[in-house]
């Protein structure tokens, strides 16, 4: 299963993304790929403006992508049928299929067009902001209420001397006016997660009990969903607009480490609050679905049907919390910031221990582990990723440490997703050549294929594919 897309990753066909939108489309409400958040964390008392507002044929409204500054058909792209690049444009829509009303009526909320625990995330406006709820997930969702920047954002650059300083400015003066700097990877991964994963917002939170009534599992990885969202190019004027030279780029390697710190962090502010709890239970969707999820044996020969995880220090039958994002956070620590690894690994294992305990000392060791990864997240903030970098990250999630992690079918997504995305960063950077890359794609695409149904998961067959994968791309070093 594969998934960049576009000329700055490798000109991938979109014939190279089926087995990638097969797994996002089985997890999704009719294609829906799950929205950037609707009411983004700092919006405060900004004004919304709509998707219309950028809808004009001299903005973002273009049938052909040939303007001279930005593509300017940001509108078709954002509404493409049936692809993962239009899934936000459908993200209301979605609410008014069979599967949508037959979670409602599981979950007794009425309509789900109307009901707040599902706008939360499938429309920019909630219940409370005076746009269309039918434009779904709109440009504002992402970029910011556009209020108090949307007149200076149109208006063009002038006659200044230095064109590409101007237009810099301008950038920087409309950030100060309230757009969302998503070429920083701190605040895209902040935006996104709200709804990819989970906000003390309303409607921001897919509890267990939501996925029990038919709701999909959220997946997300801040690059790889990043990239099938893109709707513009990083050429010479995105560099300038955005980073303030001409062949600055995206850091991919650090947005995706970014990206993992964020929503490990996210995780475990929210299992602090009372949304780590829902009646007397544990709030079950912080917990490795697999550890479950399993087929019960009533038989003379017990079979066992879990695999022992290293990670985990967990007395039998304790079902464990979700690392799949701290398995990966521990790959990277070990290579961009090693003096943290032992510490994440440390505080890892002791939380693990506390949720066998109980929900104090949980907490309280969550809180202890919620500081390195913040740390963590901050140095791969403040540091730029080289193509070697994105070499021994591969590495790093190969090692035995890490592969003998990959239990249960999510931190196997994320491990593959992974992979799949340093692969990419890889090619972008010029490290490796597209053809060397296209040899790995069908070991990746078995990786992927062997998580699309978690009902249907082998760890064991799972490992290999992926060390196969692993394995060709240190070759290439």
């Amino acid at each position: 299963m594969t998934a960049h897309a576009g000329k700055e990753r490798g000109d991938r066909p979109w014939a190279a993304f089926a087995a990638l939108a097969a797994m996002l489309l089985a997890l999704a409400l009719s294609a829906l790929v799950f929205a950037p958040p609707a009411r983004s964390q700092g919006d405060g008392g900004a004004r919304y403006t709509g998707v219309a507002s950028c809808a004009g044929s001299t903005c973002h409204g273009r049938m052909e992508g040939d303007g001279t500054v930005v593509r300017q058909d940001e509108l078709m792209k954002w509404q493409e049928p049936s692809t993962p690049g239009g899934a936000h444009s459908r993200a209301w829509a979605v609410l008014g299929n069979g599967r949508s009303q037959f979670i409602a009526r599981n979950l007794g909320i009425g309509d789900p067009a109307k009901a707040q625990m599902c706008l939360g995330c499938h429309s920019t406006a909630g219940t409370a902001r005076a746009v269309q709820a039918e434009d779904g997930v709109g440009c504002e969702s992402c970029h910011g209420p556009a209020g108090g920047w949307l007149a200076s954002h149109y208006a063009g650059v002038g006659t200044n001397a230095d064109p590409d300083r101007e237009m810099r400015e301008k950038h920087l003066a409309n950030l100060s006016a309230g757009l969302k700097k998503l070429e920083d990877p701190v605040v895209r991964a902040g935006v996104c997660v709200d709804c990819h994963f989970g906000a003390a917002g309303d409607g921001q939170f897919v509890t267990h009990r939501i996925m029990a009534a038919g709701h999909p599992r959220i997946s997300f990885e801040l690059d790889l969903f990043s990239s099938l969202q893109a709707h513009h190019q990083e050429d010479a004027d995105y560099g300038w607009r955005k980073f303030g030279g001409a062949n600055r780029r995206t850091d991919h390697v650090q947005m995706w480490a970014v990206g993992q710190a964020t929503a490990i962090e996210r995780s475990l502010a929210l299992f602090q609050t009372r949304r780590g709890t829902d009646g007397m239970f544990p709030e079950f969707y912080f917990l490795d679905c697999h550890s479950c999820h399993r087929r019960i044996f009533d038989q003379a020969k017990p079979l066992r049907t879990g695999i022992d995880n290293p990670g985990r220090n967990l007395p039998e039958g304790m079902p464990p919390y979700n690392d799949e994002n701290l398995i990966m956070l521990a790959a990277a620590a070990r290579v961009a910031s090693p003096g943290l690894a032992d510490q994440l690994a440390a505080r890892t294992a002791a939380f693990h221990k506390a949720m066998a305990t109980d929900r104090q000392s949980a907490v309280q060791a969550a809180a202890q582990l919620a500081q390195t990864v913040a740390t963590l997240k901050a140095a791969f903030a403040s540091r730029s990723f080289s193509g070697t970098d994105a070499f021994a990250m591969v590495d790093a999630i190969a090692a035995r440490a890490i592969n003998d992690r990959f239990t249960d079918y999510s931190g196997s997504q994320q491990a593959v997703m992974a992979v799949d995305t340093l692969l990419d960063a890889m090619v972008s950077s010029g490290r490796i050549t597209i053809g060397a890359a296209a040899g790995i794609r069908a070991d990746i695409d078995r990786a992927y294929a062997a998580v699309k149904d978690p009902n249907a998961y082998r760890p064991t067959e799972f490992q290999a594919s992926l060390g196969r994968a692993t394995g060709a791309i240190g070759a290439l070093r």
